[in-house]
């Protein structure tokens, strides 16, 4: 009796299934864009067996309007799929049999992410792509590897728990900041980055492109948000105590972080150099932000006028130290190890285009993201108060804890750097509202019930005196 063997898709028939899957996808940048087709522009085979199958595919999205965008999606294939693939499934396509193999997202799957640390150990890389390695890197054989179940921009595998395989699921045609970034740092001996040890790119539309990066894992680390939604629960616990006075006060993490931060901008700007640039054009940047985040929010409108006053006020300040920034800095984006506090994931917000990313700003950017983050964090929960007396009560300590880890970062970064970002008070307070503003067009389009937050932290900042 023949063996069932795995019937390989068609390209046709993989670009119409992932056209209804990918916008389902956490890492899909398009959310609220309407799919046209999904074009195949790469596929590699990486393994074929009478039972299983797996491919490495780039793709452009085209959508009804607008540009396209180009994504890395590796696939499994399998005749039986076992259950804990099940929730990584393409849909099957219409009128398929029983006996129809199964796709899925390759990087749930151990035997396919094997794959993928065997090409890293060896060299033996998979089609028209190239393997770097930094000097005096070697990579074991071997390594298991396991994906990270926090889903992100990103999907990132822990290989023999030593090393992060990190695939860029949307692809720009270019170098990444992730990869630049790390790489600067790491020959300037930095300590608050995990050093890079390879990467992977490809020559796509000409320009030489990233597709992936390997770095050190930080074992037994926590992420920043996780250690301060603790503090902020403890704090909203004890009704009785003072943010100072709770066991899990963070303000002594808060300030080393600062510091971190401060070493990181201090490297790079060594590193990478420094300019000058008028305020007014980066201003005028946020105005734009602004003007297209009131077409997608019309609930911007109202507090739309206290937000360009603001912004007015840092124009006027003249001109400002500009540098290469981590660009999307906030409590998610910084690990505390068992020695000190690292900063991760160096791509720049993903709404922006690379080049944007990858232009020089103010190092007051990182810091404003820092304080909207310990604002997210103190008042992300407060929905949960049973009356008004007890919402009055819940706000007041989530703007003391806000308060309190917002100096104590800023102290610890003015420490490091001898440089106070409280001491440009307008245009730190611009960058906070662009953040805000750039929070709001993410939250109605990702998490809706969360609006709320960067809407009320806009009326806070802009009646502020």
């Amino acid at each position: 009796m023949t063996e069932p063997h795995v019937q390989h898709y068609s390209d046709a028939e993989l670009e119409a299934l992932l056209a209804e899957w990918l916008p389902h996808q956490r890492w899909f940048a398009a959310k609220g864009r309407t799919v046209a087709a999904v074009r195949i522009k790469l596929r590699e085979h990486l393994t074929d067996t009478p039972a299983f199958g797996a491919d490495h595919l780039l793709v452009t999205v085209e959508f009804e309007s607008g540009d396209e965008q180009i994504y890395q999606v590796p696939l499994g294939y399998r005749l039986h799929l076992p259950d804990e693939l099940a929730p990584w499934a393409l849909p099957r396509p219409d009128g398929s049999g029983d006996d129809r193999t199964h796709a899925y997202d390759g990087l749930r799957d151990q035997e396919i992410i094997d794959l993928y640390a065997h090409s890293i150990a060896t060299g033996q890389v998979y089609g028209p792509v190239e393997l770097h390695t930094v000097p005096g890197t070697v990579i074991e054989e071997g390594l298991r590897g396991r994906a990270l179940s926090a889903e992100q921009s990103n999907t990132s595998v822990v290989l023999g728990e030593q090393l992060l395989l990190k695939l860029f699921r949307r692809i720009t045609p270019g170098v990444n900041p992730d990869v630049e970034l790390h790489l600067a740092l790491g020959e300037a001996g930095c300590r608050s980055v995990a050093p890079v040890r390879a990467w992977i790119d490809a020559e796509i539309g000409g320009v030489r492109t990233t597709l992936a990066m390997v770095q050190d894992f930080a074992a037994n680390s926590a992420d920043g948000w996780s250690m301060a939604l603790g503090s902020v629960r403890d704090l909203l616990l004890e009704a009785d105590l003072r943010a100072d006075e709770v066991g899990t006060d963070f303000a002594g993490e808060s300030q080393r972080m600062g510091a971190a931060v401060a070493e990181v901008h201090a490297l790079l700007a060594q590193s990478l150099g420094t300019s000058q640039r008028a305020v007014g054009d980066i201003v005028d940047g946020m105005l734009r932000r602004l003007d297209a985040a009131g077409a997608v929010v019309p609930e911007l409108a109202e507090i739309a006028p206290g937000v360009r006053a603001r912004f007015a006020e840092a124009a006027a300040t003249g001109t400002t130290t500009v540098q290469r920034i981590h660009g999307d800095l906030h409590l998610g984006q910084v690990l505390r190890t068992p020695e000190h506090w690292l900063l991760i994931d160096f791509e720049g917000e993903p709404a922006k285009s690379l080049d944007e990313r990858r232009e020089p700003d103010s190092a007051l950017r990182d810091v404003a993201g820092m304080l909207r983050s310990f604002d997210y964090a103190a008042h992300h929960s407060l929905h949960d108060a049973t009356s008004e007396a007890a919402a009055a009560q819940r706000e007041f300590r989530a703007q003391e804890w806000a308060q309190r880890n917002s100096a104590a970062f800023c102290d610890g970064y003015a420490s490091e750097s001898g440089v106070d970002p409280r001491e440009f008070a307008a245009l730190l307070r611009a960058y906070e509202l662009d953040k805000a503003v750039y929070e709001v067009v993410y939250e109605a389009r990702h998490r809706p019930q969360w609006i709320r937050l960067p809407l009320n932290a806009i009326r806070r900042m802009t009646q502020a005196g």
